[in-house]
């Protein structure tokens, strides 16, 4: 079933639905990424932008390695920039530099893999020459 605009999620089925935890969310709470609306005593997230979108965004982000300043950053661009042209030139450099670390780590491993296997070969041909002593 398609949910509306107007459908509201507790906190228990917004981390049900993202296989998250009510803390997680909390959390982002804490960190001004999410701002749900309060009825009574409970929180009340909407399906939009500013709540269910938002969280997938976040998470997005999160797994990607972006920073909460980072991802903070740019959720503040989005009502700020109208045309999303400031947002979509810092996301352009998050982006930019995220791949740069990316792929200097991943020459770092293939360097450490590189000499884990000369170990590797080195203790292999230590054991058949001690083997063969015996």
């Amino acid at each position: 079933m398609e949910k509306s605009i107007d459908h509201l999620y507790s906190i228990s089925e917004l981390s049900d639905l993202f296989s998250i935890s009510a803390r997680t969310i909390r959390f982002y709470e804490t960190k001004q990424l999410l701002t749900p609306r309060r009825i009574g005593g409970n929180r009340a997230y909407s399906y939009s932008y500013s709540d269910k979108i938002r969280l997938a965004l976040i998470l997005r982000a999160k797994r990607l390695g972006f920073s909460l300043v980072d991802i903070r950053e740019y959720i503040e661009l989005y009502d700020a920039d109208p045309d999303h042209k400031e947002q979509i030139q810092l996301l352009l450099s998050k982006v930019e530099s995220r791949m740069d670390d990316l792929k200097q780590q991943q020459e770092d491993l293939m360097i450490a893999i590189r000499e884990l296997e000369d170990i590797e070969s080195q203790c292999v041909e230590q054991l058949k020459r001690i083997d063969g002593q015996c």
